[in-house]
């Protein structure tokens, strides 16, 4: 049997995660006649075939879900060896990945305070969790930090801060400033970030439930214009205090005080494979120590 190729692995690996042979080529940068020779030749050298065809779409097997988490695990030691010699500069960049929140109010001093002077800066993507979690599960970033408490089941996640989520209204509505009971917040009017984001998650799982009758008047992309569309009298919304401290203090919103605090935990979740990377062991140790000074 000819030898195996880290780059049919590589190929195995993104098609298995993408079920799509155009989508792998576009993100390998290959033909997708070269991807579908790759995956061909990868079956025959091990005599097996690793997908079912279902209509437009690849699906693993029994026998590619066993090579799956192999060759995951040798994709993360090949990067692992590569930055063991590589340093500075001529490291490869990570690709991280942020939601919203970490991504406008973390990051930035996450970065300009604790990264380490001898790596290059991420190449960064700002998406909601969800959008982030299906570009990790295709291996197209290294690492994210999310705010969602779903996380998709072949992921690995580890638990990083607390965020508390606060209730907001315009200054001038009349449950501003006060203690209230949860049937108070019947009838309002709310303005929520888009479903799958990490706060429309915890409205969702924290008020919604709760609510008999509620109406949303808008769904926003940017936490700024949820903030903004609040202070405009539009509605109430539930937001990080991150996102909206600034406008707390200037007076513009006014916070609402819940029978109980609503927290969410902040995450770094990667693919399977990647605790290899010695990348990864020092992002983890350089959130830990962000986590203790800040």
């Amino acid at each position: 049997m000819a030898d195996l190729s880290l780059r049919q692995l590589r190929i195995f690996v993104s098609v298995a995660h993408t079920g799509n042979l155009g989508r792998t080529a576009d993100a390998l940068y290959l033909t997708r006649g070269a991807v579908s020779q790759a995956i061909k030749t990868l079956e025959e050298q091990l005599g097996v075939a690793l997908f079912e065809r279902r209509a437009q779409r690849l699906v693993l097997n029994t026998q590619g879900r066993q090579l799956l988490p192999m060759a995951e695990e040798l994709l993360a030691r090949e990067q692992g060896v590569m930055a063991l010699f590589q340093s500075g500069l001529s490291a490869t960049p990570l690709r991280l990945g942020a939601s919203a929140t970490i991504g406008n109010y973390l990051l930035p001093g996450l970065l300009a305070n604790h990264w380490p002077s001898d790596w290059p800066l991420p190449a960064v993507t700002l998406a909601n969790s969800y959008q982030l979690q299906e570009q990790l599960a295709e291996r197209a970033l290294d690492l994210a930090l999310v705010e969602s408490e779903s996380i998709h089941g072949e992921l690995v996640r580890h638990l990083w801060r607390e965020d508390e989520m606060v209730l907001v209204t315009p200054p001038t509505h009349p449950l501003a400033g006060q203690t209230v009971p949860w049937s108070a917040l019947n009838d309002q009017r709310w303005v929520l970030r888009e479903v799958h984001s990490g706060s429309r998650e915890q409205f969702d799982h924290h008020l919604a439930p709760r609510l008999e009758r509620f109406r949303v008047v808008l769904e926003l992309g940017q936490l700024e214009a949820v903030v903004r569309a609040v202070e405009a009298g539009l509605g109430l919304s539930l937001v990080s205090r991150l996102a909206c401290d600034d406008a707390l203090r200037q007076g513009r919103i006014a916070e609402v005080f819940l029978p109980q605090p609503v927290y969410r935990r902040l995450s770094l979740v990667h693919p399977p494979g990647s605790e290899h990377l010695p990348q990864l062991q020092r992002v983890l140790a350089l959130l830990a120590q962000e986590r203790t000074t800040s």
